[in-house]
């Protein structure tokens, strides 16, 4: 009876070091799996910011960062067609450019509201049901409004429209990034 206590002592030791300490970090994991492709602190500030983050798997990290990316790209495709109502009621929204600031804005609220948004939202609904093959199909589609609307703006000759969309293409465009790289990690 004397060793069996001071036994049962370490044992329960070992099972409270290995089994109650710290749990993973998951959304250091899921971020770090996918830093080749987006900024490691961004991916773990961005993701940080989604009630329940902390205890889901890569899966969910990946819903999560196709919601974000989404609700970025919906608010830029706004920002762009206020910017060019704008343009157009002023002849050049106070920035200069006139009709070809006009219509490199409303491409890119076309861009982002009729093929990335839309994308990111199909996609995230196929990879919730797990339907890698649907999901990965769209991968074309979402990420092109950012690198689109830049390309846009910077052949219309409006230094003032491209400087007031850059932080929400540059935005979008690591927010895409990070859910299409998470798609490839958990597909």
């Amino acid at each position: 009876m004397g060793t069996v206590r001071p036994l049962l002592a370490v044992a329960a030791a070992l099972l409270c070091c290995c089994y109650g300490g710290a749990a993973p970090d998951t959304v250091a994991d899921s971020c770090d799996a996918i830093r080749d492709f987006v900024d490691a602190a961004f991916c773990a500030s961005r993701l940080r910011s989604v009630p329940g983050a902390a205890a889901a798997d890569r899966h969910g990290h990946l819903l999560m960062a196709a919601d974000l990316a989404a609700a970025s790209g919906a608010s830029a495709r706004d920002a762009a067609a206020a910017m060019a109502r704008d343009a157009e009621g002023t002849g050049g929204g106070g920035g200069g450019g006139g009709p070809a600031a006009r219509d490199a804005l409303e491409a890119c609220a076309i861009l982002y509201g009729s093929a990335s948004v839309p994308a990111l939202r199909l996609m995230r609904g196929y990879a919730a049901a797990r339907s890698w093959g649907a999901a990965r199909a769209l991968l074309p589609l979402t990420g092109q409004a950012g690198i689109g609307c830049d390309a846009a703006l910077a052949g219309a000759g409006t230094a003032a429209a491209a400087a007031r969309m850059a932080g929400a293409n540059r935005e979008f465009d690591q927010l895409s990034t990070m859910a299409t790289a998470l798609l490839n990690k958990v597909s």
